[in-house]
This record gives C-alpha cells, sequence and structure tokens, in this order.
C-alpha cells in the first residue's frame, strides 16, 4: 500500500473512528452511572464470584438462583445488614451488579472488535493505533481492578474498600476522558502547554479528576448521607472534628466528616479557577465548562440537602462526568495550533 494510498484511507475513516471513539466514551458514561446506582442500592457485593466469560450468563433457573442467593449469605454483609432478605430482594440487587459487569464486557467488545478492524484495514495512524492499545489495556485493568474492589468486601467488612472503591472511579473516569482526548485529537496539532492560560486549562482538567477521586471516598464512606446542611457544615465554615484519627493524614480517607469537607472546600476552588478562566479567555469551550460547573454544583447542593436520593445521586454523578468532558474540551481548544491539518496520517 503506497503512501498516498495509506493517507487517503486514514483522512476517509476519520469520521468513522471519531465516531467509534465519541461512542465508546459514552457507554463509558453509561458504565459509571450504572456503577454509582450499584453502590447507591447495595448491589455491589451480590455477585461473590468473578467469572469473566461465564459471569456473562445470570442465573437461568430457580435452582441457580438459589445457589447465588446462598453464596452471597455467606459473607457478612448478608448476615451483619440484609439478614432475613428474600429472594426477591436478592434478585433485584443482583440484576443491579450484573448489568454494571454485562455493560463492562460490552463496552470490551465494542472497542476492540473495531479496534482490530480500524488497525488491520489502516485506518489508523501508528500513534492513534498507540494511543487505542494502551486504552485497551486500561480497560483490562479497569475489569481486574473491579474484582479486586468487590473482592474487599467479601471477608471482614460489610462493604468495599473505599480507597478502592475511588480507584476503581478514578480509573474509569481516566479511561473516559483519555478516549475523549484522543477523539478530539484526531487530525488536528495540539501543542505542549505553553502560556499561563494553558497550564490554567491543564490544572482545571487534573483538579476536576481529583474532585471526582475525592467524591469516590464520599460514597465509600457513605459520607453524603451525613452533615446535610449548605453552606455550613456541622454548623460551622470550619467544622470541628476534621482530624480526630491518628495519623492526621487517616481523616483525609477514612473520617467522614473531613471527607465531605474536602470535597465541598475542593468544589468552591474548582468553580473559583473557571470562573476566572471564563472571564479572562471568554472563549466558548470555557464558557461550556463554566455553565457544567455551576449546574454541577447546584446538583451537590441539592443532592447533598435531599440526603441523596437515587436519581439525584445518579445525576450528580454523571454531571461531573459531564464537567470532567468540558474539562477536557476546554483543554484540547486552548492546546490546538489554529493551522488545518490535511489528514490523520500527519497528525501529532
Amino acid at each position: 500500500m503506497t503512501a498516498e494510498t495509506l493517507n487517503y484511507r486514514q483522512t476517509a475513516a476519520m469520521p468513522y473512528v471519531r465516531a467509534w471513539l465519541i461512542g465508546v466514551a459514552a457507554l463509558i458514561f453509561c458504565m459509571v452511572i450504572v456503577g454509582g446506582a450499584t453502590r447507591l442500592t447495595d448491589s455491589g457485593l451480590s455477585i461473590t464470584e468473578w467469572k469473566p466469560l461465564l459471569g456473562a450468563i445470570p442465573p437461568m433457573t430457580e435452582a441457580h438462583w438459589l445457589d447465588a442467593f446462598q453464596k452471597y449469605q455467606l459473607i457478612p454483609e448478608y448476615q451483619q445488614i440484609n439478614k432475613g432478605m428474600t429472594l426477591d430482594q436478592f434478585k433485584f440487587i443482583y440484576w443491579w451488579e450484573w448489568s454494571h459487569r454485562f455493560l463492562g464486557r460490552v463496552i470490551g467488545l465494542a472497542f476492540f472488535l473495531p479496534f482490530a478492524y480500524f488497525a488491520v484495514t489502516g485506518a489508523l495512524n501508528r500513534s492513534t493505533a498507540i494511543r487505542c492499545g494502551v486504552l485497551f489495556i486500561l480497560g483490562g485493568l479497569q475489569g481486574a481492578l473491579g474484582w479486586y474492589m468487590v473482592a474487599s468486601g467479601l471477608v471482614e467488612r460489610v462493604d468495599v474498600s473505599q480507597y478502592r472503591l475511588a480507584a476503581h472511579l478514578s480509573l474509569a473516569t481516566f479511561i473516559y476522558g483519555a478516549i475523549l482526548w484522543v477523539s478530539f485529537g484526531l487530525g488536528r496539532h495540539r501543542h505542549a502547554p505553553a502560556s499561563g492560560r494553558q497550564w490554567w486549562a491543564l490544572a482545571i482538567a487534573v483538579l476536576v479528576l481529583l474532585q471526582i477521586a475525592a467524591g469516590g471516598f464520599v460514597a465509600g464512606l457513605d459520607a453524603g448521607f451525613g452533615y446535610n446542611t449548605w453552606p455550613l457544615i456541622d454548623g460551622a465554615v470550619v467544622p470541628g472534628g476534621l482530624f480526630v484519627a491518628e495519623p492526621w493524614w487517616r481523616n483525609m480517607f477514612e473520617n467522614a466528616l473531613t471527607v465531605q469537607f474536602n470535597h465541598r472546600m475542593l468544589a468552591y476552588v474548582i468553580f473559583l479557577l473557571v470562573a476566572a478562566q471564563a472571564y479572562v479567555a471568554r472563549s466558548p469551550s470555557s464558557l461550556l465548562l463554566l455553565a457544567a460547573v455551576l449546574g454541577q454544583v447546584a446538583l451537590g447542593i441539592w443532592t447533598l440537602l435531599w440526603v441523596v436520593p437515587l436519581w439525584l445521586g445518579l445525576a450528580h454523578q454523571g454531571g461531573a462526568l459531564l464537567v470532567f468532558a468540558a474539562a477536557i474540551w476546554n483543554l484540547h481548544r486552548s492546546l490546538l495550533d489554529r493551522a488545518p491539518v490535511l489528514s490523520e496520517a500527519r497528525a501529532a
């Protein structure tokens, strides 16, 4: 295949590659929402085994359901929290967890099969193929990390480790953002941050990812179900009890009050940075990001005051991903060379 033919093929395939990547990102968005529902309905420990292939088949007979239920009855969550649960109640939480895992399998296929086709047919240039290969590996690691998280709640705990939950959510969000980053950059030249505004945009994107990780600790400790007032928290701007545990750093990850306080404070920092950037830059991407952050702040306050009803909790989690997507888009636009690129094969 000549270089000219390859160049033409990659240029022609570019819209399809971009649509594929954005479609996978949309599936990951749905995956995170279903994962949030799994957490809020306390469904995550209902499947006590990890079977990457055979696990795609749910219980098909009453005997199979009873077997799955009996395995669940052996773990601390059932014995200490859900003892006396009926089979129908178990089925409700089972289907949430099964849907979450099944969607993960769907995403794996939705990524790998088109990736293999585009790679074999020469539709991807070298850099894009390498990036997509790395993303596929990260997706596999995310599945393993999900089971590592579930395993933390099967022996001594009645829920999963907040550390592992935050890591699982953070990696999913990172993969989501990375896929969007690759899709936005197809056929375009981007450069490394060089100006203060460009570093500013990068810092905002990193802080949003950090805030989502902080939200994982809030979810892992059920911290959103306490201190349900705003703007004060526990009756004060800076409440007492933030650093009661020893050593001090444990409060950052294991003290529900401190975890919620940090999540609030980081939200304020992000809002101020985004508002200042929008005022200075006044670009469409910075204004879009500001609108997304304002909506997310409103959702967060609403969710807190209403003590995290399922639908609001999921809306808040989805809003976080929309804010991150807007931050990635804003960073992309900030680093974009204005000179047009004729083909993907010449893209950086």
